[in-house]
């Protein structure tokens, strides 16, 4: 939290327009990707627009603990690979703080080093489902254990030696599909691993941009084991989850006019274009790109008269972790709008159904809580109160923004938990309203 905010407490001023240009910060899926497979590379990677919050932090610190070099600062860092097969064991345990990417994903690559590991985080990290991840590398012959049979942190690992599976994923997740996926580049043979949806696809396209041997085919996507990573460049786009905030706050509050630079339109991630435009916003797709294989392109979003909609099936893979910040959208919008398939949202940072259910509707937003979504009626009345953010970085932020349609402030408790995803996101909501 910066100076400006000593406290973990902040009171959002009621109403305005937002007007200006935001540069969004580095995608954090993508940061803590480039930092894990550079550091698997045989060679020098550098890494640009990386986002600084404590979660892929976190990520640097715990690959500097095995062996790997790393150095920079802010959002530009040289990883300096050690190979396939060139991660230490570590002196220390390792700590992921509050990130469950950090945590899942390296499990993968734990499970095949030459030592053993301890990792832990925090206490929103230590009530977090690990068995979904433990699993299926276990199939591979790696041993894990820790609370209650290896699925809760701490979790203990001993590397193995791996062998290759074709896992069937009871679920679309990109966190188990990339832990196997990465165990599988030291396993012997050709991993797979099969999806009933497909989840974000960040993993594979870099591991490609970096030589290894994948293959997708339709739901099912391969990686042949054993062969050395290239060192690659990689300039990391602007977060759509980061920018999903701007593009529902432009669309609500009356007058507004954003232009989001850079900002990463990977097709698995677009979830939220597609359901706020069929609510109606005004967004704008300008400059479209690519970098590195993934497709980036400016947003310039408008205020516009939004509709209720329904969210549910395959679009939820592709907006899971938007569904908080929709919901304030569609709490402005005229109608009904309903959310389904969305139970993941209960074992994120907190349980964001309740979370979204409960502190908006202090604000005054009607909403029923289902055990697996939401029904959000539009229309709400609304009006300043205290809200709390439960420690979770999305909540905290679709609680500020909601400031933009209250008569009265809305205070928030627990703001500093923003730093893990969008540092200086306070800054750049005071900025846009001046």
């Amino acid at each position: 939290m910066s100076p400006a905010h000593p406290l973990d407490r902040l009171s959002v001023a009621p109403g305005g327009a937002l007007r200006g240009t935001v540069r969004i910060p580095g995608d954090k899926s993508l940061s803590h990707r480039a930092v894990m497979l550079a550091s698997l590379a045989s060679g020098s990677s550098r890494i640009t627009h990386f986002l600084p919050g404590e979660d892929c932090l976190g990520t640097i610190r715990c690959f500097r603990a095995m062996g790997v070099p790393i150095e920079g600062a802010g959002s530009e860092w040289i990883v300096h690979g050690q190979g396939l097969h060139g991660l230490k064991e570590p002196g220390e345990i390792l700590d992921v703080g509050n990130s469950g990417t950090t945590v899942r994903l390296m499990l993968g690559l734990l499970a095949g080093i030459d030592g053993f590991a301890t990792v832990t985080g925090d206490a929103s990290i230590r009530k977090r489902p690990m068995g979904r991840i433990v699993a299926p590398l276990r199939q591979m012959g790696a041993s894990i254990d820790g609370r209650e049979d290896g699925t809760l942190a701490p979790l203990a690992v001993r590397g193995r030696k791996l062998s290759a599976i074709h896992y069937q994923s009871p679920v679309a997740s990109a966190q188990i599909k990339s832990a196997v996926l990465l165990a599988g580049l030291r396993a012997e043979g050709t991993t797979s691993v099969t999806e009933p949806l497909l989840s974000r696809d960040h993993t594979e396209l870099m591991l490609a941009a970096m030589g290894a041997r994948i293959r997708r085919d339709g739901l099912t996507v391969s990686v042949e084991g054993g062969h050395e990573l290239s060192p690659c460049d990689v300039e990391v786009p602007g977060d759509i989850s980061s920018a999903a905030f701007w593009l529902v706050a432009a669309s609500i509050a009356p007058g507004s006019d954003l232009l989001l630079e850079n900002v990463g339109i990977n097709p698995t991630r677009t979830g939220v274009l597609d359901v706020l435009e069929r609510m109606g916003a005004d967004i704008t797709r300008l400059n479209a790109r690519e970098i590195a294989g993934e497709q980036v392109a400016d947003l310039r979003v408008r205020a516009a008269k939004l509709t209720g909609t329904s969210i549910q099936g395959e679009v939820i893979p592709r907006l899971v972790d938007e569904i908080p910040i929709l919901a304030l959208a569609a709490a402005c919008a005229t109608g009904t709008t309903l959310v389904r398939d969305a139970q993941e949202l209960r074992v994120k940072e907190s349980d964001r159904l309740s979370a979204i259910a409960t502190e908006l509707g202090k604000l005054g937003a009607k909403i029923q809580e289902l055990p697996d979504g939401l029904i959000i009626e539009g229309g709400t009345r609304w009006h300043g109160e205290r809200c709390e953010s439960r420690g979770d970085h999305r909540i905290a932020m679709m609680l500020g923004l909601a400031a933009l349609v209250t008569p009265q402030p809305v205070e928030i408790e627990g703001v500093r938990c923003t730093e893990t995803s969008y540092p200086g996101f306070w800054e750049t909501l005071t900025g846009l309203r001046a």
